[in-house]
């Protein structure tokens, strides 16, 4: 299984990882707001996450760790 760590002060919530990942591990969480003032992202489905990596990849601000 996968393991996923998020920078979540750093995320601005674009939403381009939660399109990209296969798996629909991610979302963007509706009651909490970082420092920024964004929705971070979140994993809602992590045993599900294949490591693919996708999700990293798209991130702008490279917040997201996928570890196997």
């Amino acid at each position: 299984m996968a393991k996923l760590t998020f920078k979540t002060d750093l995320c601005k919530g674009c939403g381009l990882c939660v399109n990209a990942c296969p798996k629909n591990v991610l979302k963007l969480s509706q009651d909490k707001i970082n420092k920024k003032g964004h929705h971070p992202v979140e994993a809602v489905n992590e045993k599900d996450c294949i490591a693919c990596a996708f999700c990293a990849t798209m991130c702008p601000d490279c917040i997201i760790k996928v570890e196997r």
